[in-house]
């Protein structure tokens, strides 16, 4: 991640982006207003998370307490792609998977 900002500036990509950061600051229009340096205009809608068990606890929150669409996992540095699906997966998200190993994301 700490190189992330850097390598996205230099590639001069079209969206909005910025580098680490609290939850907090990332999804709360208000609290970001505190950081004048912040380089998004609202709150995100992509978060990246450290590890494995992290991206976990993150997303079953999001999922019970905002009714939020996730993506994912998606796992990088290896060889051939890995899909993961829950056994509480929907139908919707087996097809999110489905599309992206289509697309070889990950």
């Amino acid at each position: 991640m700490r190189t992330a900002t850097a390598e996205l500036d230099k590639r001069g990509v079209d969206f909005e982006y910025d580098g680490e950061m609290t939850v907090d600051v990332a999804l709360n229009a208000d609290v970001m207003a505190n950081y004048p340096f912040c380089r998004l205009s609202g709150p995100a809608n992509i978060l990246v998370v450290p590890a494995r068990h992290s991206a976990s606890i993150s997303v079953k929150l999001m999922q019970e307490m905002a009714g939020a669409t996730v993506i994912g996992p998606i796992l990088t540095g290896i060889d051939k792609q890995v899909k993961l699906a829950s056994t509480t997966s929907t139908v919707t998200d087996i097809l999110h998977m489905a599309v992206m190993a289509a697309c070889k994301v990950g």
